[in-house]
């Protein structure tokens, strides 16, 4: 998963903090992605250092909250409109997008899925003009290959089919920030909280 990308995504609909971001990868992509808390607040450090997120006070108790910054919103739109992460699998951000889409407030998930849809459809109909059987010195494993590709994109097309249903069903599908706090360790001080970014991870709880 485009793991800064997703979070990014999850401070669209407003402030949250580090171990709330967190939660929500795993709850905004329905239990598909369950990424190590280190990796979160790593990933929510060096988006700080980016200047795609700042901060945004503190909940009551004193957990630091971080929101996006201009950058950081265009970002994030930029993933949900189709830029796949560099290096990311197309149908993992696919998937990715579409659930993370589907479960926040305000946003066109329809629009999302039908683009989404879009971009596999012409990946079956480039795959399936390359699948044929293979001929002449081509190695029967390449073909075998190509129809792989196509095979790929056509279950795409079929959940994206479904996606979209599930998604005109309405605002069902929207989620909530969780309320769950931090079960180990001590908050921040507020000094802890001002240190540089480089700091431990309790830093962005």
């Amino acid at each position: 998963m485009a793991v800064r990308e997703a979070l990014l995504a999850s401070l669209i609909p407003g402030p949250g903090y580090g171990f709330q971001l967190h939660g929500a990868l795993a709850v905004r992509t329905g239990g598909r992605r369950q990424v190590n808390v280190g990796q979160s607040y790593a990933t929510l450090e060096r988006a700080a250092k980016a200047k795609l997120i700042e901060s945004a006070g503190a909940t009551d108790d004193g957990l630091p909250l971080h929101r996006l910054t201009a950058v950081g919103r265009a970002a994030a739109g930029a993933w949900l409109g189709g830029e796949d992460a560099p290096g990311a699998d197309p149908w993992d951000e696919t998937v990715d997008r579409v659930l993370i889409a589907a479960s926040l407030p305000g946003i066109d998930a329809s629009s999302i899925v039908e683009a989404e849809a879009q971009r596999w459809r012409e990946r079956l109909a480039a795959a399936e003009l390359d699948a044929g059987p293979a001929s002449g010195a081509e190695p029967a494993l390449a073909s075998l290959a190509r129809a792989a590709d196509a095979a790929r994109a056509r279950a795409a097309v079929d959940w994206l089919e479904r996606a979209a249903s599930a998604v005109a069903s309405g605002p069902s599908l929207e989620l909530v920030p969780s309320a769950e706090r931090p079960r180990r360790g001590r908050r921040p001080s507020a000094a802890a909280r001002t240190t540089d970014a480089d700091d431990q991870p309790s830093a962005i709880a």
